[in-house]
């Protein structure tokens, strides 16, 4: 059995959302027993909704949350019983095999790096993030879970990256790009620059192409995207940002008038393809590369699609063992090159 716990409380969606996609992923793989985090009383009231008599069903309670404007770290220790609290704690005891979460993303890392801990080795485990592209999706890492990096960050960010890439998303001999402000190897900050020749150097780095710039995320020319959480974050807000503004502008010019109208009914079959390929929902959530366990955060607004891919995905990262190929990577060799 993949023992996976999924907090319910700390969304944007009520938990009734969260639960429903958290089922629905049970019901369609009876080795996945849940556990859910969260209040009793809400829980419970949910699941009489749902046939449940063949699944192992566990619920987990939590009776505090931990907001977006509060400081996480302060809030873990004041708040005991929060559902990050509870499930980071599940998963360092072995209780759980992997613990979803679509809270506070400082808490859930926080919470993630004080109860589970770091693989040892690792300096700062990052948040890695599937983003849309031509033929599939790039993996970007880091998110913005480590602002000031050095080169050997960005290397470890690299080999964990080549991992995922390799066992997770199935992909043979991933390209490892390093993001820059040109693809010449003198371009960039000196971080840029050093990074480069460190990541260039390392023998277990099978497939550095070298730097790459942000419009290549979206396109075939690379499969793991390596940069600091500082860019690295504010390219997820940028792309967030850019594709709400573009679908609004869609919306609003295909019902100007009677023919864009008959335009929008003739194109939404395909716009729906489309709007599949760049939607968040699909990936689940970021899994935190680099503790000692399955950690998948998922986005704030996350609904019964987000949760039902973020429970897959960390079937998928449990049964391909990726915390174990990382330790196994990193300790191969802790004294960086």
């Amino acid at each position: 059995m993949y023992k996976i716990a999924v907090d319910v409380m700390s969304g944007e969606k009520a938990p009734a959302e969260l639960i429903k996609g958290a089922i629905r992923a049970a019901n369609e793989d009876n080795k996945i027993e849940l556990t859910l985090i969260g209040r009793n009383d809400i829980i419970n009231q949910e699941l009489k909704k749902y046939n449940i008599r063949n699944k192992q069903i566990k619920i987990e309670t939590a009776d505090e949350i931990i907001t977006m404007d509060e400081s996480p770290i302060k809030a873990l220790r004041k708040k005991k019983n929060a559902t990050v609290n509870v499930g980071a704690k599940l998963l360092k005891d072995s209780k759980v095999d992997a613990f979803i979460s679509p809270g506070n993303t400082g808490s859930v890392m926080a919470a993630s790096l004080l109860r589970v801990g770091r693989i040892k080795g690792i300096l700062r485990p990052p948040i890695a993030i599937n983003f849309p592209s031509k033929n599939g999706s790039t993996l970007v890492l880091d998110n913005g879970a480590n602002t000031d990096c050095s080169p050997e960050n960005l290397q470890q960010f690299a080999l964990m990256g080549q991992l995922y890439a390799e066992n997770i998303m199935n992909i043979k001999n991933p390209r490892i790009g390093l993001l820059n402000i040109g693809e010449e190897e003198t371009k960039g900050n000196n971080l840029s620059k050093e990074s480069y020749q460190v990541l260039k150097k390392d023998e277990r780095i099978k497939n550095f192409i070298g730097n790459i710039e942000g419009r290549d995320i979206f396109t075939d020319k690379c499969d793991v995207v390596v940069t600091d959480g500082f860019v690295g974050n504010i390219v997820l807000k940028t792309t967030e940002g850019a594709a709400s503004f573009f679908m609004d502008l869609l919306k609003e010019s295909l019902k100007t008038n009677l023919i864009s109208k008959i335009a929008a009914f003739i194109l939404k079959p395909y716009l729906k393809k489309a709007l599949k390929t760049i939607d968040y929902r699909q990936y689940g959530g970021a899994p935190l590369l680099g503790v000692k366990g399955v950690v998948i955060i998922s986005h704030g607004s996350s609904d019964e699609t987000a949760v039902y891919n973020a429970v897959k995905a960390a079937k998928k990262s449990v049964k391909e063992k990726i915390v174990s190929l990382i330790k196994k990577e990193i300790e191969k060799n802790e004294e960086l090159k």
